[in-house]
């Protein structure tokens, strides 16, 4: 948790240290041949990335007049509320806070949503308490923990809200199955090649209490996964016999 919230922080500092080695804000001070249609695209694109920065991160509830005013504080060079070490000092501590609250509340909501979601019509629930749906049955072969699989998902929140998905990428995903969360690894074991599986992740098998990115901490995971391909595993005999082989072709 501590290093999400230094990494959010962050984000602010680099806006800052980018800055001050490009020169100052000025109006005015524009390169050479620049339109002022190309100012005005380059500047929403600022609003957008400062706007990301808050949406993205565990924010809550903030006063956007005052989010201006702040803004405007600093473009204008008039006297701020905060200094500069106040507003890190604040912003820290209440991120921290924040990050903690919303990880207590999450784990809260998530087992309820577990308890409620078992009783549901097809799921099932393992020993782990990992929940799953079978939405079509495949015909291929179901991975092992050492394959490699090729995936189209959706990854979601109890709440709707998706934070991943190949879809919106434009492209499936590879990813050997023993290199990513604890509910892929099990969850991708009860699909077969070519059919689609709803996956319910407890936070315990997924990113735990640290959450990541716009994952809060102690969050349930939803993933609709289509499994397009196993790879299976080369054994390591089987490995070392083909280098073996390599080597000897190439003297």
């Amino acid at each position: 948790m501590k290093k999400s919230v230094i990494a959010i922080v962050a984000a602010f500092a680099a806006v800052s240290a980018l800055s001050s080695c490009a020169g100052t804000y000025q109006k005015g001070d524009r390169m050479p041949e620049t339109t002022t249609a190309q100012i005005d695209t380059i500047s929403y694109a600022w609003g957008m990335n400062f706007g990301k920065v808050i949406k993205n991160n565990p924010v809550g509830e903030i006063n956007l007049n005052q989010v201006k005013k702040g803004f405007f504080d600093v473009i204008n060079d008039e006297e701020t509320l905060l200094d500069e070490q106040e507003m890190i000092r604040l912003l820290q501590s209440f991120l921290r806070d924040r990050m903690a609250y919303v990880a207590e509340r999450s784990l809260e909501e998530g087992k309820e949503f577990l308890a409620a979601n078992k009783e549901k019509e097809g799921v099932v629930e393992t020993e782990s308490g990992l929940q799953y749906k079978i939405e079509v049955e495949g015909t291929g072969i179901s991975p092992e923990e050492t394959d490699t699989v090729e995936v189209n998902y959706v990854g979601r929140l109890i709440d709707g809200t998706v934070f991943d998905s190949s879809y919106d990428r434009g492209e499936s995903a590879k990813f050997p199955l023993n290199r990513v969360i604890k509910g892929w690894s099990e969850g991708l074991k009860y699909a077969k090649e070519g059919g689609r599986i709803e996956i319910y992740v407890p936070s315990e098998l997924g990113y735990g209490g640290r959450g990541a990115g716009p994952i809060p901490g102690n969050s349930v995971l939803i993933f609709d996964v289509e499994l397009v391909k196993v790879s299976k595993a080369i054994p390591k005999e089987e490995k070392e016999v083909k280098s073996v082989s390599t080597k000897i072709s190439k003297k």
